[in-house]
C-alpha cells in the first residue's frame, strides 16, 4: 500500500506539473521538467498501464476462490428409421421417426478445498501486484535519474557554450588590437596571422559546441515526450549546484531498506516460496461442490408417450486425492532449488549494490576535492588572464603568451565545469542506489 501510495503521489505531481509547464515562456526548473516527463514519457505511461493490469489481476475470483455459474440451453433432434422384428409375426418398419430434446439449466461449480492451492494463488497474485508496483517505481526512478543527468548536461553544455562565446570575444578583441598594431608597425604579420588563426579556432569550437547544446536539448524534449523535439527550452538553472552533504552511512542504510531492486529481489524469493506451496498442494485431497437446476423436454415421434418433461435441482460433491503422478517429488525438489537460487540472487544483488555504492562514493569524494582545487585554479587563472591582458595592451606581452594566458583561463573553466558535472553524476547515482532519487522532485 505504501508503495502504491508513493507512486500515485509521484504521478499526481506529474499531472499538476504538466499543466503548469504549458505556460508559455515560463522558465523550466528541474522539478517541472521531471513532473512534465512523468506525465508524458512513453516508458512511464506504458509501465503504469502494466501495473494497472497486475492490479486488475489481484482478485479472489482470478485466484479461483469464487464459484463458477453457467447457464446452458440446448436442442437436439434425431430423424430415424426403425425396423422391429417380434418373436412371432412379421417385422414392423417405421420411417421418419423424429425425436426432439429441449434442455435448459443453471450449473454451479465450486472448488471448496484443493490443498491450499487457491489461497496460495491469491497470495501469488498479490505478490505480482507488488512486483508491478516495484517495476513502476524502478522505471520512474530510472527516468528521474536519466532526465536529471540530461538536465544538468544541458546546463553544462550551455555554460560551455557561454565560455566559448567569451573565448571568441577575447580572440576577436585580440585580433582587433593586433590589426591596429600591425597597421602602425608595432606587430609583425606573423602576429596578425596567429591572432586570426586563434580567432578562427575559437569560432570553430563555438560552432561545434552549438551542436552539442542542440543535441542535449533534443534529448531533453524526447525524454519529456514533447510534440517538437527541437522546441526551445528556457531553464532556470545557470549553475550546477552540487549536494556536498551526503553521508555514506546514511546512504547505505537507505539502500538496504528502500532500494527498489532489492525489494524486487525479495518479492522474487517470496514468489519462489509460493511456487513450492502450489506444488505441495497436490499432497492434499480436494473437495469440489456442484449444484444446479435443470429443465428437460423430450418429444417422441414413436412412443407410447408423446412427450416427457423433467425439472428440478441437483447437487453433488466430489472428494478425491492424487495418489501418484510421477513428477511431484521431482518438481518440489526443483522448486526448493529455485528458492535457494532466488535467495542467492538477492545476496549477489546486495553485494553488487554495496560495491557500486562504494565506487560512486569514492568518486563523489574525489570529485568534491577536485572541485575545490579547480575553484582555486580558476581564481588564479582569472587573475593571471587579467594581468596578461593589461601587459598585452601595453605591448609588454607577446601574442603567444597572451594566448597561453587565455587558454589557461578557458582550460580552468572547462575543468571546473567537468568537475561539477561529474560530481553531480556521482550524486545522482548515489541517490538512486539509496532509493532517494525522487528527492529531486521536491
Amino acid at each position: 500500500r505504501e508503495m502504491k501510495r508513493l507512486i500515485l503521489t509521484v504521478l499526481a505531481a506529474g499531472a499538476v506539473g504538466a499543466a503548469a509547464a504549458q505556460e508559455c515562456g515560463e522558465p523550466m526548473t528541474l522539478q517541472r521538467c521531471l513532473e512534465l516527463g512523468l506525465e508524458q514519457n512513453y516508458d512511464v505511461r506504458i509501465i503504469r498501464n502494466e501495473q494497472r493490469i497486475s492490479d486488475n489481476d489481484a482478485t479472489a475470483a482470478n485466484a479461483g476462490m469464487l464459484p463458477s455459474v453457467d447457464l446452458t440451453a440446448g436442442y437436439s433432434g434425431a430423424l430415424d428409421n426403425e425396423r422391429t422384428t417380434p418373436r412371432e409375426g412379421d417385422a414392423v418398419i417405421e420411417n421418419g421417426i423424429y425425436d426432439q430434446t429441449f434442455d435448459a439449466g443453471v450449473a454451479v461449480n465450486w472448488t471448496l478445498f484443493d490443498g491450499f492451492r487457491i489461497r496460495t494463488n491469491y497470495k501469488r497474485l498479490q505478490e505480482l501486484q507488488q512486483m508491478g508496483a516495484l517495476r513502476t517505481r524502478i522505471t520512474i526512478e530510472d527516468f528521474v535519474a536519466t532526465l536529471t543527468a540530461e538536465y544538468y548536461n544541458y546546463v553544462q553544455q550551455t555554460l560551455r557554450l557561454s565560455n566559448f562565446r567569451y573565448a571568441v570575444q577575447l580572440s576577436r578583441e585580440r585580433l582587433r588590437i593586433t590589426e591596429e598594431r600591425f597597421k602602425i608597425g608595432s606587430f609583425s604579420r606573423l602576429d596578425l596571422l596567429q591572432a586570426r588563426v586563434d580567432f578562427n579556432a575559437d569560432s570553430s569550437q563555438y560552432i561545434n559546441q552549438q551542436e552539442l547544446v542542440q543535441a542535449s536539448l533534443i534529448r531533453l524534449n524526447e525524454l519529456m515526450a514533447g510534440p517538437d523535439v527541437n522546441a526551445p527550452l528556457q531553464i532556470c538553472d545557470s549553475l550546477i549546484r552540487v549536494n556536498s552533504r551526503l553521508e555514506e552511512g546514511e546512504l547505505l542504510k537507505r539502500m538496504l531498506q528502500t532500494n527498489a531492486s532489492l525489494l524486487k529481489a525479495d518479492r522474487n524469493t517470496a514468489l519462489a516460496g509460493l511456487d513450492l506451496k502450489t506444488l505441495q498442494a497436490r499432497n492434499y485431497p480436494y473437495v469440489k461442490l456442484n449444484a444446479g437446476y435443470g429443465y428437460q423436454l423430450n418429444r417422441y415421434g414413436n412412443n407410447a408417450n408423446r412427450q416427457r418433461q423433467t425439472w428440478g435441482p441437483d447437487v453433488g460433491a466430489t472428494l478425491g486425492i492424487t495418489l501418484f503422478d510421477g513428477n511431484r517429488r521431482r518438481e518440489q525438489r526443483n522448486a526448493r532449488i529455485q528458492i535457494e537460487n532466488a535467495e542467492l540472487t538477492r545476496q549477489q544483488l546486495e553485494l553488487s549494490l554495496r560495491a557500486d555504492l562504494a565506487d560512486f562514493w569514492q568518486a563523489y569524494r574525489n570529485n568534491l576535492e577536485l572541485l575545490k582545487l579547480e575553484e582555486e585554479n580558476l581564481v588564479a587563472a582569472t587573475e593571471n588572464h587579467e594581468i596578461a591582458m593589461e601587459r598585452y595592451l601595453l605591448g609588454d606581452l607577446s601574442g603567444i603568451e597572451m594566448r597561453e594566458a587565455q587558454k589557461s583561463l578557458l582550460d580552468a573553466e572547462e575543468r571546473i565545469l567537468s568537475a561539477q558535472y561529474n560530481t553531480k553524476l556521482c550524486e545522482i547515482s548515489l541517490q538512486q542506489i539509496s532509493g532517494n532519487i525522487l528527492s529531486y522532485l521536491e
